[in-house]
Parts: C-alpha cells; structure tokens; sequence
C-alpha cells in the first residue's frame, strides 16, 4: 500500500469570468452576488481581497495612501487573481490602471454597470465609509464624469441596472450575457 494518497482536482484555468466595473454605488457587489448565483458561479468581490490583504476595513485603506499608491496597489492584487468561473466585483476606481483591465479581459468579459449621478450619490450618502479613491479636493461627481468614458472605453458591455431590482437585474444581466455569447 502506497502512502501516497490521491490529489484532487486540478482547479480549471483562470478565465470563464464575468468582471463587473462601474462607480461605487453602482451595485457591482450586490448585483455580483445574484448572478453568480443566477448562473450557478462563484463571486469574489476584489475591494474584499484588499480589506483581507491588509487586514482592515478599505476606508482605513484609502485614509492611509494617497490615491496613486491606493490605485497601484489595487491593480497589483487585481493582476494576482487566479478565478475560474466566478464573477468578479470590482472596485470603482479599477479603471484607473491599464493593467488591472487588461487582467480583467483575460478572465473574462468586462461589464460596466452604468448608474445615473443622482443614484450613485444617493447610494454612497447612504454609506459614506464605503473607501472611495478620491484626492483631496476632488468630489464624487468630479470622480463620475472622469470615470465615465473609462468606464465606457474598458467594457465589453454596458449594463443599466436602473429601475429594476437585483434579482430581475441578474436575470436581465445573464440574458445579455448569453445573447451576446458570453456565457
């Protein structure tokens, strides 16, 4: 008898991934969580990697860095992800660092969920300790109209969840998904 006991599995490669960017109150956490489970995947939620990586809440976070260290060090973790078959929540500001996108495509296609301003600033007032990565002097509108047409340029699809719940929204969300061959 051999003490050698059989291996599971290997994982399957990375890849197979939906990635969902957009602002913070967009709804990409939430939203993530429905259609992953819509479709039967896993979720991750990449500003929950960071808060794990250092330990603390992010808005401990981003109050310890300025922005251009804070957005380093998110694509830096966003460029460590191994998933396979996962839909991935990404922080709002994602956007910012090529390589972090570039990472997001080879997973999979990436999603912008597009949000009105007034839903979003409704949103964050709602929950201001969220860790937005913001320079002083900047405002969330200031944050919106820079971010949008990144947004736009970085997305294989665009998405507006507006007017629906979340679980409709994962349902519509995964019907586009599969009309445009992506899943």
């Amino acid at each position: 008898m051999s003490d050698w006991t059989a291996l599971p599995p290997a994982p399957p490669p990375p890849g197979n991934c939906i990635c969902l960017i957009g602002m913070a109150g967009a709804g990409k956490t939430a939203l993530g969580r429905a259609l992953a489970l819509e479709l039967g995947m896993a979720h991750m939620d990449t500003d929950a990697l960071i808060e794990a990586h250092y330990g603390t809440r992010l808005q401990t976070i981003t109050d310890s860095m300025n922005k251009e260290t804070f957005l380093d060090v998110e694509a830096s973790i966003i460029e460590s992800v191994l998933a396979a078959n996962t839909v991935i929540s990404t922080g709002g500001s994602v956007v910012y660092r090529q390589n972090a996108i570039q990472r997001l495509h080879a997973l999979g296609p990436v999603i912008y969920l597009r949000v009105s301003l007034p839903v979003i600033l409704e949103r964050i007032a709602k929950a201001p300790d969220r860790g937005i990565a913001i320079a002083p002097g900047e405002t969330i509108e200031d944050l919106f109209h820079e971010r949008a047409p990144l947004y736009e340029n970085a997305a294989d699809l665009i998405f507006e969840p507006e007017g629906y719940g979340v679980h409709v929204n994962a349902q519509r969300l995964a019907r586009l998904l599969k009309d445009a061959a992506y899943i």
